[in-house]
């Protein structure tokens, strides 16, 4: 299955001539010249921003017709992907809707595993083991796009009936043609020749909060800009849900707290209690 790809070709593996004597920087030019490159990734975002809004929609579907979102990578993109999809449990009280599978599993998220990204079966096998099918999605994450084990995602995917939604940093790459919405955000070059943990990996991670965000969002899961599902499972968080309580029905400290309890601290019902008058 492997296809035959030209790397040095792709922007993330060319030389950054403005880095190119980093190594005669003091430590402020090297802080500064970091700094300035960041600088360009929000706008290589910004051009991505249709695609982004119809995959934002695309996941929403999804979950509403009680599908699930994966997100598939290796590396860097991978652990990005593991990371949204942990969240999203405790900022959005959804268990087992946002997966996050990445080559090397589990044990990939703090030893370096690089070699299981060319096994095109690593990660779609993970995906048969949680039943994916048809009502699911599946994000591919990766920075050149030529990652094997997230083109053999995409493809079993598809053979199952599934949408695909590929987040990649190269204008020209594999997943592209496997995708139903590309998201392409090409930050070129990077401070240190090819090291995508960097520039690439922040604008894949400022697509997957969007993605994330904008899906819960449209999904429901949010009243006005509050975290209405969210799971208090520690002191901050039971006080920032008490909060939101208050601010949204101007009920006092003590009745907001009583109501969530009484609401099996679920924010939102709480709220529905007390605007409901079902207090």
């Amino acid at each position: 299955m492997e296809e035959r790809l030209n790397y040095g070709a792709l922007s993330t593996e060319n030389n950054n001539p403005r880095t190119a004597n980093i190594d005669k920087m003091d430590a402020r030019q090297i802080a500064e010249v970091i700094n300035e490159e960041d600088k360009t990734v929000a706008w290589a975002v910004e051009k991505e921003l249709d695609s982004i809004a119809a995959a934002i929609d695309l996941l929403a579907d999804a979950l509403r017709a009680g599908g699930r979102i994966f997100y598939c990578g290796a590396g860097t993109s991978g652990r990005l992907g593991m990371l949204d999809a942990l969240e999203c449990l405790p900022t959005y009280g959804l268990a087992d809707t946002v997966i996050g599978l990445m080559a090397g599993g589990r044990r990939a998220l703090y030893d370096a595993t690089e070699e299981a990204e060319d096994n095109y079966d690593e990660i779609s096998d993970m995906m048969k083991e949680h039943g994916f099918h048809a009502p699911d999605v599946c994000v591919g994450l990766s920075a050149s796009g030529s990652a094997e084990c997230v083109k053999g995602a995409m493809d079993y995917a598809r053979i199952c009936g599934a949408k695909t939604v590929s987040v990649t940093c190269n204008k020209q790459n594999p997943l592209i043609l496997r995708s139903d919405i590309s998201i392409s955000v090409v930050v070129g070059p990077e401070v240190i020749n090819g090291s995508t943990r960097m520039k690439a990996g922040t604008a894949q991670k400022m697509v997957l909060n969007m993605l994330s965000t904008g899906s819960m969002v449209r999904f429901g899961r949010v009243r006005g800009n509050y975290m209405a599902y969210m799971v208090p499972t520690n002191k901050k968080l039971q006080d920032r849900a008490i909060r939101i309580i208050m601010d949204k029905t101007g009920v006092a400290q003590d009745e907001a707290a009583r109501q969530l309890r009484s609401a099996d601290n679920v924010v939102a019902a709480a709220i529905d209690a007390i605007e409901g008058g079902c207090v």
